[in-house]
């Protein structure tokens, strides 16, 4: 069973950090960062918003990105995807 609180092996290009927003302010902000970063980049945003479980993979599925995991931390989630154009 893999590690919950395990971090990715692939380097983070971008973090943003939306733990002080409610939803839908942590999608929002992770959909303003993928638009201004590189296709290809890796991009990782951290949540405490319970929305954010269902909201952030659903997007980040519907946009056509890499989808590469959350992370379980101890009061957030950190949540990371590739960008794929």
């Amino acid at each position: 069973m893999p590690d919950p609180f395990a971090m990715p092996l692939v380097p983070i290009d971008c973090e943003v950090d939306a733990r002080s927003s409610i939803c839908p302010g942590p999608l929002l902000e992770l959909i303003r960062v993928v638009h201004a970063v590189p296709v290809g980049s890796v991009v990782s945003i951290l949540a405490s918003d319970p929305g954010s479980a269902r909201d952030i993979p659903a997007w980040i599925e519907q946009a056509g990105h890499e989808y590469l995991g959350a992370y379980a931390m101890e009061s957030y989630t950190r949540f990371v995807l590739r960008k794929g154009h």
